[in-house]
């Protein structure tokens, strides 16, 4: 896949966990951290929402929102954001229009078994709307961090 860092980051619009229809361009002005992730309710999934829960403060201070997709339902996220306590938007990506946008629609192998899924990444949209920072084939651990890192540097 070809990196986007440097391009303008793809548009869409998606339902979030209340139904309501959320356009990217609409956080203008503002960094967005756009995280892809493939399932609610999973182990690595749940500790990547979990961290960036406990540093949401320290991104809202830099002028940060964080948005979370997944190709799970708007329900099931509502269901993920009430038992995490998630201060953040989950967008519903079912048809994963936006994960094909940002290139993190692939061939995943699990246990011999090859089908497609979410590859967990990050994007850091500056202000402008331009990718700053990508992150693929994300492991959760000091992900958050690192990540948080990134937003400081922008300023």
């Amino acid at each position: 896949m070809e990196e986007l860092t440097g391009q303008a980051a793809p548009v869409f619009t998606l339902p979030d966990q209340n139904g309501e229809m959320v356009n990217i361009a609409d956080y203008k002005g503002k960094n967005v951290v756009l995280y892809f992730y493939p399932k609610d309710m999973t182990p690595g999934c749940t500790t990547e929402a979990c961290d960036f829960r406990d540093q949401y403060s320290e991104f809202s201070k830099f002028d940060t929102v964080i948005l979370g997709i997944s190709p799970d339902p708007a329900s099931r996220h509502q269901k993920f954001i009430e038992k995490h306590e998630l201060p953040f938007t989950l967008l519903a990506d079912e048809e994963h229009m936006a994960a094909e946008l940002y290139g993190v629609w692939t061939l995943k192998k699990n246990f011999g078994k090859e089908y497609m899924g979410i590859e967990r990444s990050t994007f850091l949209i500056n202000k402008e709307g331009m990718i700053a920072k990508e992150w693929r084939k994300v492991k959760v651990k000091g992900h958050v961090e690192e990540t948080l890192e990134a937003v400081k540097e922008l300023g």
